[in-house]
């Protein structure tokens, strides 16, 4: 009898953790770019531990109208960075190595995608 509670048993937890929505990943380590701020002096944003297969547009330039493009962007992370030129991960792109060196401030970027290596 005591066998087949504990089967049971698992058997219903296995269900359970089915049925629970899949957890949301995240990249370890530091994803950080610059950007020109309102006073017209450069600022450093640094996102700890990124969420993985999530668009991410840069609020502080996320408005081309309004707003240079930041630039400068240093993936830290464990993950595959790729930036765009525009928000919602359009425009041209370039992908960043994990624990790479930082780019150089001619790489523009208003967005960033990260994606777990070897995917």
């Amino acid at each position: 009898m005591r066998r087949r509670t504990t089967v049971a048993a698992s058997l219903a937890a296995f269900a359970l953790a089915l049925s629970l929505p899949a957890s949301a990943h995240a990249a370890t380590g530091e994803f950080s770019y610059k950007f020109i701020g309102l006073d017209g002096r450069t600022q450093s944003v640094t996102l700890q531990d990124p969420p993985t297969y999530q668009c991410i547009t840069l609020p502080e330039v996320a408005d081309p109208d309004s707003s240079e493009p930041a630039f400068a962007p240093h993936n830290n992370t464990v993950d595959w960075a790729m930036v765009f030129t525009e928000p919602d991960c359009e425009g041209d792109s370039w992908t960043l190595r994990p624990h790479g060196k930082q780019a150089t401030d001619q790489l523009k970027l208003r967005s960033v995608l990260l994606t777990p290596a070897g995917n």
